[in-house]
């Protein structure tokens, strides 16, 4: 049987994987694909890629660019959730910040460099028109217990983080909200290592058919939304609202959204360079 290794964040976007995983269908089919959750994000991400750790890494698309791009050896193979990813601004609960405008100047909390919350600080920064150099400042908390605990021992000043993931330390009285940052392209996409790539194509192609066929009806599984409600502890009202606003996908992103990507970041110099749309992605 062949041993797979796949990481991804343990939110509520990869609840079709431990679906597929508990049935047993990727044994069925000889293939022993072993899931990893990393509370670090698309930055832990990345490394354990580079590292070999992981095969396959389900993964911002903004965050697996750049890093591409930096010297990973990976490929995108296929876009996961089609739909951009709504960032929450978060502030400590007792803080005086009212509004994003509040922020310029203050330090933002993110989990690592290169991460997802440190990309989107810079394009919450350039929608409010900020000097990316003066106006942005970092301070390093690893994952959202991190931010928690940084915000609210005020070592950082902000946050952004999956809005419905943080929902439920906004209800605790913890984070307040005060803002939305949505990405501006699909925010979840499959890669892989592109050793792995080479020589198990077929085994990919096995994997992603199932998690495919069950993308598909996903929003049609029976109470999918109380599984969620209870599984991530979140309120039903809040899952229905996420359900109806995120759709998934089973095509490689396309060459247009890959450029607009690259000329976002290479506009908030992310990224040195705009490279060829075939070095950042394999068609299989």
């Amino acid at each position: 049987m062949k041993k797979v290794n796949i990481g991804g964040v343990p939110e509520h976007f990869n609840l079709a994987w431990y679906l597929t995983l508990k049935e047993g269908e990727y044994k069925a089919q000889d293939i022993n694909l072993r899931w990893h959750d990393y509370y670090g994000g698309t930055g832990a991400m990345c490394k354990a890629l580079r590292e070999g750790e992981i095969d396959i890494a389900v993964i911002l698309t903004e965050g697996i660019i750049k890093d591409i791009i930096a010297g990973n050896p990976s490929k995108i193979v296929q876009t996961f959730v089609e739909t951009p990813l709504v960032w929450g601004v978060h502030v400590a609960h007792n803080s005086t910040y009212k509004k994003v405008e509040d922020l310029k100047g203050t330090k933002a909390a993110i989990s690592r460099y290169g991460s997802g919350s440190h990309l989107m600080a810079y394009i919450n920064a350039e929608n409010h028109n900020w000097n990316l150099e003066k106006d942005l400042d970092f301070e390093v908390i690893k994952n959202l217990d991190g931010a928690v605990e940084g915000l609210t021992n005020g070592i950082a000043d902000y946050f952004l983080w999956e809005k419905f993931t943080t929902k439920p330390i906004v209800d605790d009285g913890i984070f307040r909200r005060i803002d939305n940052c949505p990405s501006p392209w699909p925010c979840f996409v499959i890669a892989v290592r592109n050793e792995f790539i080479e020589k198990n194509e077929r085994d990919l192609k096995v994997i992603l058919e199932i998690i495919n066929n069950t993308t598909r009806e996903f929003k049609n599984i029976p109470s999918i939304d109380k599984t969620i409600a209870n599984r991530y502890e979140q309120q039903l009202e809040d899952v229905q609202e996420w359900l109806g606003i995120t759709e998934w996908s089973q095509e490689l992103i396309d060459k247009k959204t890959v450029m607009n990507v690259q000329k976002e970041l290479h506009a908030l110099n992310i990224i040195p360079e705009i490279v060829d749309y075939k070095k950042l992605t394999h068609k299989l």
